[in-house]
């Protein structure tokens, strides 16, 4: 393949030149992050106007250049599962890159499965097969072999043609307009997550009181600091199941904390009376400003709804050839149920029509016992409830039943009394 070399910076803003006159940039990023507590750029691969080029982002000292192109308005910007290249944007200018297509998204909306390896996507739509070598690289080594900068440059080549087959293909399927909206909420989601809290993430938070939910918290953000202050992933300071084990346990006290086994590394000793402090001002902080606990379903009637109704997703899916993990999960079929099953209350109560979604996706506040200002679920507002959210609506309200019709074939039910949007 032929591409430019960029090693400099001044070769780089000689290239970030050319670059911002393109109308449309593919790239796609290497990089390590098993050792640090942010991952190592160490490649960039980008594919614009048919010209290839790698910038070998460890030789350079300042990137901002490339990134300020790539977020500058008037161009389409081409990733495939592009939210650590939307992170790494973010995080060195405090903007994403400009006019994202994702063609991993893409092409959930266009029948493949999602999310689907970039592999996969140019073997269906492309009909390609590229070499799957140099998977394990570690990025950071110099110098680079002709094979590991042919297969880094793979993943920029083959994004615009990629592209252009799933957006025709959209445009064939009229999910065009489903996916551009979809593009937003994914991009608006990565923001959001690099600007707040992420403590409520962390594995094995339910069920725990707002008293322990403040002492998460507390071990969360010095767990953060500490990775930062070390440059080392968050894992290594301290692991989940130790920050939740010491919030259950609602003690300050260091024996007791190092009688947590697990506790006994050297470096966490070593830090434990930090440990200790943090758990303490959990433990005192005011009753009004500890975390709200999130409520646990307390309708066993939604898991049956919910498996029922996600099975007739995936029914519903395969006939109209869209990927299901990227219409729904499990918990927001659960979620629309009890946000339908309370405006259904709420109805009854009030004596009146249940409040309608606004435009912006929040609901007016009923009265009763839907009375919240929470945001509508995802399945009904939106692409979403157009596809699928009103058929759940009826399915809910009697309106609708299922039968099976055959079940040797590969679409099994029949929604009796309802058209299926393609």
């Amino acid at each position: 393949m032929e591409y430019q070399d960029v090693n400099t910076d001044e070769h780089l803003q000689r290239y970030c030149k050319s670059l911002a006159q393109c109308d449309s940039i593919a790239f796609d990023t290497e990089f390590v992050s098993e050792d640090t507590y942010r991952p190592v750029l160490c490649l960039v691969q980008v594919a614009a106007d048919g010209q290839l080029a790698v910038i070998d982002s460890l030789a350079i000292n300042d990137m901002t250049p490339f990134w300020e192109v790539l977020a500058a308005p008037g161009h389409e910007t081409i990733v495939h599962a592009g939210r650590s290249e939307t992170e790494f944007c973010l995080q060195a200018i405090g903007r994403p890159p400009a006019g994202l297509f994702d063609v991993q998204l893409a092409a959930g909306f266009a029948g493949a499965e999602y999310p689907a390896g970039f592999a996969s996507l140019i073997s269906k739509f492309l009909g390609h097969s590229p070499p799957k070598h140099e998977t394990r690289t570690d990025w950071r080594h110099r110098p680079l072999t002709k094979r590991q900068i042919e297969y880094a440059l793979n993943d920029a080549h083959y994004l615009p043609p990629l592209r252009d087959v799933l957006s025709a293909r959209l445009d064939e399927l009229g999910r065009s307009a489903w996916f551009d909206d979809e593009m937003v909420q994914w991009r608006q989601d990565i923001e959001r997550s690099l600007s707040q809290d992420r403590w409520r993430r962390i594995s094995g938070i339910a069920g725990l009181d707002s008293r322990s939910l403040a002492v998460v918290r507390e071990l969360y953000r010095w767990r953060e600091s500490e990775a930062q202050r070390r440059d080392q992933p968050v894992r290594r300071i301290l692991r989940d199941d130790l920050l939740i084990e010491l919030a259950r346990r609602g003690s300050a006290d260091v024996k007791r904390i190092r009688a947590v086994r697990g506790m006994e590394r050297g470096d966490l000793l070593r830090r434990i009376g930090d440990i200790a402090v943090r758990i303490q001002q959990g433990l005192e902080l005011a009753e009004v400003e500890c975390p709200q606990r999130v409520p646990r379903d307390q309708m066993p009637q939604l898991s049956v709804l919910g498996q029922f109704l996600f099975a007739a997703l995936g029914s519903i899916c395969r006939q109209a050839h869209l990927a299901p993990n990227l219409v729904a999960t499990p918990n927001d079929i659960r979620e629309l149920i009890a946000y339908r099953t309370a405006r259904g209350k709420s109805r009854t109560q009030s004596g009146g029509e249940p409040a309608a979604e606004k435009a912006d996706g929040h609901a007016k506040a009923p009265t009763g016992a839907a009375k919240d200002k929470d945001l509508v679920p995802p399945l009904a507002r939106g692409w979403r409830a157009e596809f699928v959210g009103r058929l759940f609506d009826d399915l809910l309200a009697g309106k609708v039943s299922i039968r099976i019709t055959d079940p040797r074939s590969d679409h099994p039910l029949t929604f009796e009394d309802f058209t299926l949007p393609m």
